[in-house]
């Protein structure tokens, strides 16, 4: 690689690569798949422990901070009826500083579901999950597992507008927003949920925790696999944590073959 090509990579985030071991690719290819490499295993996939009835979920994180229900049959929604309640949805305080509302994307009986944080700038201006530098990292991490966006996957966030300056959600607005989030899962029924970074998953959990802790368990919702791992962004920002990132993919990927 010339210096040139290693600085456009850094512009991007984009570097270093990942390249396979086991077969030399021309750079044109490398560069194709740049964010995300298929990596063999280090060690064996990490040792599945039975959630704890601590571990098993609740409805909401936050559930205390709405003292009253803002969603009208919202249990009984179907997709067209889910999707008008969540572009109309003015509920919480961050649908006013936001351009669009972003509800999520892909095939709507899919048997994996991800699920990251919120809309960022580019998913705000466009209307779709991971669509920016994290969502081509997405892409590529689903690539390596054989997956593909919009072929038996579903995307999500856990706060359908995007927070003021990309900031993390407030307790208040992801109690105002998980039950969309809710309902979504009730009517995908995945075989298994990928939590991307710290508040998908204690969102999800109903606890707070540090993803540290969580990574490397199967934990469940309402009896639904659920795996931990990082989200793309803070991949991109940390790129040697790939490595655990690959782990727990490849954990997701042996607990879905056993269901």
């Amino acid at each position: 690689m010339n210096i040139r090509d290693e600085t456009v990579l850094r512009e991007f985030n984009l570097y270093p690569l990942w390249v396979r071991k086991d077969a030399p690719a021309p750079l044109a290819e490398i560069e194709a798949q740049a964010t995300f490499e298929k990596q063999p295993a280090q060690a064996e996939v990490p040792i599945v422990q039975a959630p704890t009835e601590s571990q098993q979920l609740s409805s909401s994180p936050t559930a205390a901070v709405a003292s009253e229900p803002v969603h009208n049959n919202i249990g009984d929604a179907d997709w067209p009826s889910l999707k008008q309640q969540v572009k109309e949805c003015t509920v919480c305080k961050l649908r006013a500083g936001c351009t669009q509302t972003v509800f999520g994307v892909g095939d709507e009986k899919a048997e994996w579901l991800f699920v990251g944080e919120g809309p960022g700038a580019d998913e705000d201006a466009q209307g779709e999950p991971f669509v920016g530098q994290a969502g081509k990292l997405l892409d590529n991490m689903l690539a390596a597992i054989k997956l593909k966006r919009g072929s038996n996957v579903y995307i999500a966030n856990v706060v359908k507008c995007r927070p003021p300056n990309n900031r993390t959600p407030e307790a208040d607005e992801v109690a105002q927003c998980l039950p969309y989030l809710q309902r979504q899962v009730a009517l995908i029924k995945p075989k298994l949920i990928v939590a991307l970074g710290k508040t998908a998953a204690t969102s999800l959990l109903g606890r707070d925790a540090t993803l540290g802790s969580l990574r490397g368990t199967i934990h469940e919702y309402y009896g639904i696999p659920l795996i931990i791992t990082y989200h793309p962004a803070y991949l991109l920002r940390s790129p040697a944590e790939k490595s655990k990132a690959w782990q727990d993919l490849c954990l997701a990927v042996t607990t879905h073959s056993a269901k």
